[in-house]
């Protein structure tokens, strides 16, 4: 059964009018609690959070959903996982006070599994993963997957992200016309000078025609490094 995926337009923060809502199609069958995936967008995307603007959303896992192509559940050792995908929608560019009103919100109304909240994004919403990951609320996150983030690397932010051991798997394309490839390099390079247990990690793609485009095949199902795409890497992690 594919994900019931709803617009909210609900605000969540001065900066946050409303948000795209993703739940298992058996949670109100269940008691248990789910991994939350928070996906952030790029900065077109912006929007009121009303139900007109909602509909800017796009890209990710938030593409899937809205085809009913997301996977209603993953096996990831042995066990079987379903997320709850939060996507939501800035007024204008958030800070990690704005991804974090988020998360509460979430974690106050559904029955979020804390110990797996992980968050992921795109271009503006890559760099604000970067941002988030690597602000006081670290500790919160059990693994990050920015895409083609626009975040200038901080060595304080990345000594944070080390200091949590929070698992990063990065990606960008070499030729990135938009978002310089360096951003991605240079933060993986700074956070691996701590010594992370693991290791951050990036894939770069070769593709020259793609440009700014990573996030099509990062998000894709069928991109595996090891056997696992980009879901099943982050739910082998947790706190």
């Amino acid at each position: 059964q594919p994900h019931v995926y709803t617009p909210v337009t609900i605000p969540l923060s001065s900066n946050c009018g409303g948000f795209w809502q993703g739940l298992p199609a058996n949670y109100n069958s269940t008691t248990q609690k789910y991994p939350l995936l928070i996906y952030l967008s790029g900065q077109s995307k912006l929007g009121s959070g009303s139900n007109t603007d909602l509909q800017k959303i796009s890209g990710g896992p938030h593409s899937s959903l809205k085809k009913k192509k997301f996977p209603p559940n993953f096996i990831v050792g042995g066990k079987n996982f379903s997320f709850i995908v939060i996507s939501p929608q800035f007024k204008g560019w958030p800070n990690a006070e704005h991804v974090d009103a988020v998360i509460n919100y979430i974690v106050s109304k559904l029955r979020v599994d804390k110990s797996r909240i992980y968050v992921t994004g795109l271009s503006m919403g890559g760099g604000v993963t970067w941002d988030y990951a690597g602000s006081k609320y670290a500790n919160k996150i059990a693994a990050i997957t920015p895409v083609c983030g626009a975040s200038a690397p901080a060595d304080a932010k990345a000594k944070t992200i080390a200091d949590n051991d929070i698992p990063v798997w990065a990606f960008h394309n070499q030729y990135d016309n938009k978002v310089s490839v360096n951003n991605t390099k240079n933060w993986v390079s700074l956070i691996n000078k701590y010594n992370p247990d693991p290791k951050a990690k990036m894939t770069i793609f070769q593709d020259a025609d793609k440009g700014h485009d990573a996030w099509t095949k990062a998000y894709s199902l069928s991109y595996k490094e090891n056997n696992m795409n980009i879901y099943e890497w982050m739910l082998q992690y947790h706190l």
